[in-house]
């Protein structure tokens, strides 16, 4: 059994050291270093990682990750309080005052799912680009501030 930490550092350094574009590719490479993962597994890690899809010159794309998490999403886990979703959208409870800096986390980390979001004081709607891919969008989201509890269903 491999742990979280040495999995994601694996997953980093494949990423640097490859142009990985799909996690299919990310899965059996990591497969072929002996870290076997499932693809949520995976998602979850490439989202604690702040990793992204960068277009390639030539045309299509793959991913990146930054030498270090973004500092503005350091400087923020700890003030979610609560991912939930109802299959249609994503809500996110924040400590009072702290929705807005939350909201500008999500927009700057550029994630294909999300089409916008909306931040009152303690309260973001994130609007996912597709229904279908709703509860998934809120499951990143939770990664992206290392919540490990699971994301509710309204």
């Amino acid at each position: 059994m491999t742990s979280p930490a040495r999995r994601r550092d694996a997953v980093a350094r494949l990423i640097r050291a490859e142009r990985i574009s799909t996690q299919e590719e990310l899965l059996l490479a990591l497969a072929r270093g002996g870290i076997h993962a499932t693809q949520a597994t995976l998602s979850r890690d490439l989202a604690r990682l702040g990793a992204r899809r960068v277009s390639a010159p030539g045309g299509g794309s793959f991913y990146e990750v930054p030498d270090e998490p973004p500092s503005e999403v350091l400087a923020l886990r700890g003030l979610v309080a609560r991912v939930s979703s109802n299959g249609a959208l994503v809500v996110v409870r924040t400590h009072p005052g702290s929705a807005p800096a939350i909201a500008r986390a999500i927009d700057l980390a550029h994630l294909p799912e999300v089409l916008g979001t909306i931040a009152g004081d303690d309260t973001i709607f994130v609007a996912p680009a597709r229904e279908k891919q709703c509860r998934g969008l809120a499951k990143r989201i939770a990664a992206m501030f290392a919540m490990e509890r699971t994301v509710a269903a309204i």
